[in-house]
């Protein structure tokens, strides 16, 4: 299907003005690959049609976001942030809290989950450091635009392909590899999966719903997407919640 120069422009700025995501001339043939599909689902002859459903549906609208978010993600993305942490920090926050110094009480926002990969990551890693039997609370928050990554990080289960990237340890001692119907999964653990909680957070909004102040935000991998102007402002949105 074709787009032309002026649907792009209207799908250009109603997608930075809604999600923050600035879309450059050249990621054109992306808008029309992603958003191809809904025009040949819905029987849709052009993208201007499209264009005017969106405006006026609510729900086409959050699918339109859906399927342009860019949802690439993994176990332990970016190895040296977590070694950072394990090296640098949480040694740090663990001898306070046993000296008395801090509550035991560590809170985490992953401020773009995606399907669930680096919350979950983070779980693990601060399941092992701030053990419960010692005393301690995690709360993990996990937040995304895209509902349809949210349903899927929720449900916590992903290829077994995936478990090369989670260290041996971990993985031993918080996946469950699937047998029968569910050969060739893997499923976390129950009690990581509860240590996090999803909800649908716009990062380009004004204000975040969400009760501060948290330890640690991860949000490196989302702002890749966001021009100069924009980054500047949901960083500021961000560091006011810790």
């Amino acid at each position: 299907m074709n787009l032309t120069i002026r649907e792009f422009a209207r799908f250009q700025r109603l997608i930075h003005r809604q999600a923050g995501i600035f879309l450059p001339e050249a990621k054109q043939a992306l808008v029309v690959a992603r958003l191809g599909r809904r025009l040949r689902d819905l029987g849709l002859e052009s993208f201007g049609t499209y264009f005017d459903l969106v405006e006026t549906d609510p729900a086409e609208h959050t699918r339109m976001l859906d399927a342009i978010c860019t949802n690439e993600t993994r176990f332990f993305r970016e190895p040296r942030q977590f070694e950072f942490l394990e090296s640098n920090v949480l040694p740090r926050w663990r001898q306070r809290g046993e000296d008395g110094l801090v509550p035991k009480r560590i809170r985490v926002w992953s401020a773009a989950c995606s399907t669930g990969e680096e919350p979950y990551s983070l779980a693990m890693l601060l399941r092992t450091h701030f053990p419960l039997d010692a005393g301690w609370t995690v709360e993990i928050l996990a937040s995304d635009l895209s509902t349809k990554v949210l349903t899927a990080a929720d449900q916590a289960v992903w290829p077994i392909e995936r478990a090369e990237d989670i260290p041996p340890e971990y993985r031993r001692a918080y996946m469950l590899r699937g047998v029968r119907g569910e050969e060739g999964k893997m499923r976390l653990q129950p009690k990581i999966r509860s240590m996090v909680d999803f909800r649908r957070i716009n990062l380009n909004d004004d204000t975040y719903p969400v009760d501060g102040p948290f330890d640690l935000i991860f949000c490196r991998n989302v702002l890749i997407y966001f021009n100069r102007e924009t980054k500047a402002e949901v960083v500021g949105r961000l560091t006011g919640h810790l």
